[in-house]
């Protein structure tokens, strides 16, 4: 997974001409990353399912299968729920919700069940406020899971991660041939770009909710590389690390969309991607030794916070992220 991730991703840097990595405002952002003593942040046990076996990972494979554009339509409210005292939007409110369907007793986590889900019972199982874009699409996502999981898993998530030998990297990319929706690539002056951003999240999610145990045990997590979301560059650009062509700085400061596939969009999301790899390997040179999955959830989590959510980020609209 490493190998063709970061090799094409690479290929994108050294050919683009729209977005720059700035080695000068990487190292700096490192120097202070050491200063400030970061650490991986902790699982967050109260948005996800946990402790439920392979109900659980039943639970963050459906999770993953719908995990992207949590962005509003244009003058449309943001979707969000009440959690609690809590009011979610956008990543952790899916989870959420999720989870609340699950621990209700719905039948959410069978396979069969998903294979025949419709849109009203899933806008209930998501009830809330707002609208969640791309809602057809999640179903059609999830109907999708539930067919592959039943013919060729016995219904069992569990199945496909011993299928993929407990191998993270294995794991991506068996989910990336099993299903069209979790085929993030494209391509790029004639070559195939890889991603496979939501593929590979599955994997680094189970790490983290089982602790790296039981099932989140598994294999060559060092191999798997950032998440090329819309976060990630935003909080890359704000600290000086990422800085976009005029005309595409433009179209980025005034939310207007980007082509799903389209040149400046490969251009950012590899550049993310390499740029995250540029900073494991300076912090491992300045002692902080972390997996680039690792340094995808600092960074993700320093984004969902000021000043670092200052600049808009990129607007695409599409399954992959």
């Amino acid at each position: 997974m490493v190998l063709e991730v970061l090799d094409t991703a690479k290929y994108v840097v050294d050919e683009g001409k729209t977005v720059q990595i700035h080695i000068q405002a990487l190292r700096r952002f490192c120097r202070d990353l050491v200063s400030k003593d970061i650490k991986v942040p902790p699982w967050s046990a109260n948005y996800h399912l946990c402790n439920h076996g392979e109900k659980t990972v039943m639970y963050l494979l459906i999770l993953d299968s719908i995990n992207f554009c949590f962005w509003p339509a244009p003058k449309k409210p943001k979707w969000h729920i009440q959690c609690g005292k809590e009011r979610l939007s956008g990543y952790y409110a899916l989870a959420a919700a999720l989870k609340r369907a699950v621990e209700a007793g719905g039948p959410l986590t069978s396979a069969e069940y998903l294979s025949r889900l419709s849109l009203t019972a899933f806008q209930e199982i998501l009830h809330g406020e707002g609208e969640l874009q791309l809602m057809e699409e999640r179903v059609h996502i999830l109907r999708e899971l539930g067919r592959v999981l039943t013919a060729d898993f016995q219904g069992n998530p569990t199945a496909l991660i011993a299928a993929a030998g407990r191998s993270a990297p294995n794991l991506a990319r068996l989910l990336a041939e099993k299903m069209p929706s979790f085929r993030d690539t494209t391509f790029f002056k004639g070559l195939q770009i890889f991603f496979y951003k939501r593929a590979q999240i599955f994997a680094a999610d189970l790490y983290g909710a089982f602790g790296g145990s039981g099932w989140g045990r598994l294999k060559d997590m060092e191999s798997l590389t950032c998440f090329a979301d819309y976060k990630l560059p935003q909080i890359l650009r704000h600290v000086g690390i990422l800085s976009y062509a005029p005309p595409l700085a433009k179209k980025v400061n005034q939310g207007l969309p980007l082509e799903p596939q389209s040149p400046e969009e490969a251009e950012i999301r590899a550049n993310t991607v390499w740029a995250v790899e540029l900073i494991r390997r300076q912090l491992e040179h300045l002692g902080r030794a972390f997996r680039a999955f690792e340094v995808d959830w600092i960074l993700w989590d320093l984004a969902q916070h000021e000043p670092f959510n200052a600049k808009p980020y990129h607007r695409t609209l599409t399954t992959f992220y």
